[in-house]
């Protein structure tokens, strides 16, 4: 069973992947979740963050961030999406510079 974020921005492109790739350097820094880049706009990401796996793909579009994942089962879906959709309202939110973007 899968589940998806659709989260909307209104970015140039071009920022909306540099803000996503800079979540991928936090995720990995500071959780240990691996993020593989299989392309400038699609990445793939598996690891734990506290008791929930997250397994999944991230692909970054004109207009929106799209996450397509693993279900955590029932118990922890809430806490996952809440988490994630968390991070991406940060990490797209223009008013927000880049390089005052957490990185680990």
């Amino acid at each position: 069973m899968a589940f998806g974020i659709d989260h909307a921005h209104s970015l140039p492109v071009d920022d909306a992947r540099a803000r996503i790739h800079a979540l991928g350097e936090y995720l990995t820094n500071k959780h240990g979740i691996a993020v593989t880049w299989v392309g400038d706009d699609q990445a793939k990401i598996a690891g734990k963050y506290l008791v929930v796996s997250i397994e999944g793909s991230v692909s970054i579009e004109p207009s929106r961030v799209r996450f397509e994942g693993k279900d955590p089962g029932m118990l922890w879906r809430g806490k996952a999406k809440d988490y994630l959709a968390a991070k991406l309202q940060k990490y797209l939110n223009p008013a927000t510079k880049l390089e005052d973007l957490p990185r680990s």
